[in-house]
């Protein structure tokens, strides 16, 4: 048996031995499954939301915890990927887990997974995903929280964290993605997302393609279960200093006036529908101690790194599908009318073509660069995308993440605007230099 971590960076790098969080997955159930078991079945001490989707989940997730926390609900939530430490995959009561409890629990978490392994009880060394979300679940329990909001990493069916069986299911927006591993249709790959989907489940559906709509509608469906779905949105006004939204939300059950929405772009209208929609079925289904006009603060508190988030003349969008650069080019298009630096880099997997149609057009100069992930693409690779009639003099390939920051300071000025986008992971190591 390996010996016990005893520090956090220890910790940190057993679960990163355990290879890529994506190209070493192993999806299915039963692996992680027994490993709970052994654990004490931790999820059972607590009510959880799940949210599954291609895009919005961690925006859904981010407003649905602030409006507990300001509840003063005891949550805990559980998102992914994580842009600096990875203690920020878990929230409990509003705060990141401290490192001293998250190896505590990696500890428990690898020590049960290698004895079980020794003993020839799972098939195989539980990955990375299937380790950290184990880590949260338990830490939830540790802490008595009511409610666990936990993030789908992938697809929904064969994801670690249906494992926990959660009491409501809330499906964000399906669109194209990781289509290797979910099916190469819109409908393949609701299915797997609606899957998360069970007898007993309160569900929460976001606005949908009419195909992939009709897959969860069918799913629902099969189990007897009606959703809800009914939110009206409207935009109020738009504060273009702020570069903000205050819409109005109509559900069955109440509407909610102006908040300053704290995530921004028109898209936060959706899935902050979605977040609605679950406090009122904790609310109503599950009589949580809530109230209304808590919602409407939860809201506008609510914050979400990396997602169209501005430190100074640096905007950082993770956006890394079609759906995440359409919801980017939109808040360009109407709140960034400067010049645009973009720092791009992309991982192997991702459908790049079709993102640099969206949001190269935008640049004034591009600083092709490759994320610290063995799945990045190299800029070389990343320049066959740039567009035929793009300047070849505004295009400059980078091999880190800090030299492409600096080759964007030098060239943005107090009138140009830096985006970095493309990755989540190139979002993170960009805000690690920033807070050095």
């Amino acid at each position: 048996m390996v010996a016990k971590p005893n520090t956090f960076q220890e910790s940190v790098d057993y679960l990163l031995s355990l290879g890529n969080e994506v190209s070493a997955m192993k999806l299915g159930l039963e692996n992680v499954r027994r490993l709970l078991a052994a654990l004490g079945d931790p999820q059972n001490n607590y009510l959880k939301v799940q949210v599954a989707g291609t895009n919005g989940k961690g925006s859904v997730c981010a407003f649905l915890d602030s409006i507990c926390n300001t509840t003063e609900i005891k949550t805990g939530t559980f998102t992914s990927p994580h842009l600096v430490s990875i203690t920020e995959r878990i929230r409990i009561n509003g705060e990141d887990i401290s490192k001293a409890d998250f190896v505590v629990h990696a500890t428990f978490v690898r020590d049960t997974a290698e004895n079980l392994l020794e003993k020839g009880e799972l098939e195989y060394r539980p990955t990375f995903f299937e380790q950290i979300t184990a880590i949260a679940l338990v830490a939830f329990a540790e802490a008595k929280i009511e409610v666990a909001i936990l993030e789908t990493g992938l697809g929904g069916r064969l994801d670690a964290t249906t494992a926990a069986n959660a009491e409501i299911a809330a499906i964000t927006r399906i669109d194209y993605d990781h289509q290797q591993y979910l099916g190469e249709t819109i409908e393949e790959i609701a299915a797997e997302k609606a899957a998360i989907i069970h007898g007993g489940a309160k569900v929460v559906i976001g606005d949908q393609d009419s195909k992939a709509m009709a897959v969860v509608l069918q799913r629902c469906r099969d189990f007897g279960i009606s959703p809800r779905s009914k939110c009206e949105k409207r935009l109020w006004s738009v504060d273009p200093i702020n570069r903000s939204l205050q819409p109005v939300f109509v559900t069955e059950n109440n509407t909610y006036d102006e908040p300053d929405l704290g995530l921004k772009g028109r898209h936060q209208l959706e899935n902050a529908c979605i977040a609605i929609l679950v406090a009122e079925t904790l609310l109503i289904d599950f009589d949580m101690e809530m109230k209304w006009e808590t919602v409407l603060e939860g809201l506008e508190k609510a914050r979400h790194p990396g997602r169209l988030e501005f430190i100074d003349n640096i905007l950082l969008d993770g956006a890394h599908n079609p759906g995440g650069a359409k919801a980017l080019r939109a808040f360009l298009d109407e709140f960034v009318p400067q010049p645009i630096v973009i720092v791009f880099g992309a991982m192997a997997d991702k459908n790049v073509a079709e993102i640099a149609q969206i949001l190269f057009p935008r640049a004034e100069t591009l600083i092709l660069t490759k994320a610290a992930n063995s799945r990045a693409l190299d800029p070389r690779d990343l320049q066959k995308f740039v567009p035929s009639d793009f300047n070849p003099n505004q295009v400059i390939l980078t091999e880190t993440a800090e030299s492409a920051l600096a080759e964007a300071r030098k060239l943005a000025r107090h009138d140009k605007l830096i985006l970095v986008t493309g990755s989540l992971y190139l979002v993170g190591e960009v805000k690690l230099l920033l807070s050095e």
